[in-house]
């Protein structure tokens, strides 16, 4: 709070002036933490999104072209579990809180076949920074990201029809 005194000045007349010396400082810092906090939360939630978007998008990539290059279907069910598990450890996120699907076309019961498309779908949920799990809110404390990757077999390779 500025401290007032009294004042003379050269003609004689008692004006009040207000002294204002160290307010400047203790403004910055409190303009400056009003703004910095949520600024810095903003920037804490968008890299963990941005992240896991990166990480769950390169991992239905690397499941799809592994799952393609297999000799058989549970061969292929297995390294695409493996391809997703490294991919999401790469950015620190857990391969159990990720669900995977996998379609295929045009014949969805042989996904190998020569010419055909195999399509793996990663869905999970990114929980917000800084937000404790207990708390009791109406909205929601996490984010779903989801990716979808398609390859096709090889004409070479697969189960001939």
């Amino acid at each position: 709070m500025p401290r007032r005194r009294l004042s003379t000045e050269g003609n004689g007349a008692n004006r009040i002036s207000s002294d204002e010396t160290g307010t400047a400082s203790l403004e910055f810092i409190t303009a400056g933490l009003v703004l910095l906090v949520p600024l810095v939360y903003l920037v804490l939630t968008v890299s963990a999104l941005q992240g896991a978007s990166f990480a769950v998008e390169g991992a239905s990539r690397q499941a799809a072209r592994v799952f393609v290059g297999s000799e058989s279907v549970a061969e292929a069910q297995r390294g695409a579990r493996v391809a997703v598990q490294v991919a999401l450890a790469d950015y620190g996120l857990d391969a159990d809180d990720v669900r995977m699907t996998v379609t295929c076309t045009p014949n969805p019961g042989a996904c190998l076949s020569r010419r055909g498309f195999v399509t793996v779908d990663l869905t999970t949920r990114v929980t917000l920074p800084l937000v404790p799990p207990v708390l009791d809110l109406d909205v929601p404390l996490s984010v779903p990201i989801s990716s979808s990757a398609t390859q096709q077999v090889s004409r070479f390779g697969g189960v001939a029809p």
